[in-house]
């Protein structure tokens, strides 16, 4: 349901009401009882975070330094990618 935004036309008083689409407008002000008018609003952004969207944008900045690390090559690597020194002896 969405929030819509009322100001009084008689004190300016601003207040929020959280109605349905279909619920009738707000018509008097709870402060003064006076008119009031509904705003135009932007609404409200968005920011999916979370498991399912897109991960990779949210991660930490120490799993950053990790995965950069990790493609940075070893020092003692041989000509073909090889490692000894590297967990599994994985070519790189």
């Amino acid at each position: 349901m969405p929030t819509y935004e009322y100001e009084c036309q008689s004190c300016q008083h601003r207040f929020d009401r959280f109605q349905s689409i279909k619920e009738e407008p707000v018509k008097k002000c709870p402060k003064c009882k006076g008119k009031v008018r509904r705003l135009i609003s932007a609404g409200a952004g968005f920011l999916f975070k979370g498991s399912g969207f897109y991960q990779t944008d949210y991660r930490s900045d120490s799993y950053k330094k990790k995965a950069a690390a990790e493609k940075t090559p070893c020092p003692s690597a041989k000509t073909d990618g090889s490692c000894a020194s590297c967990p599994k002896n994985i070519k790189k």
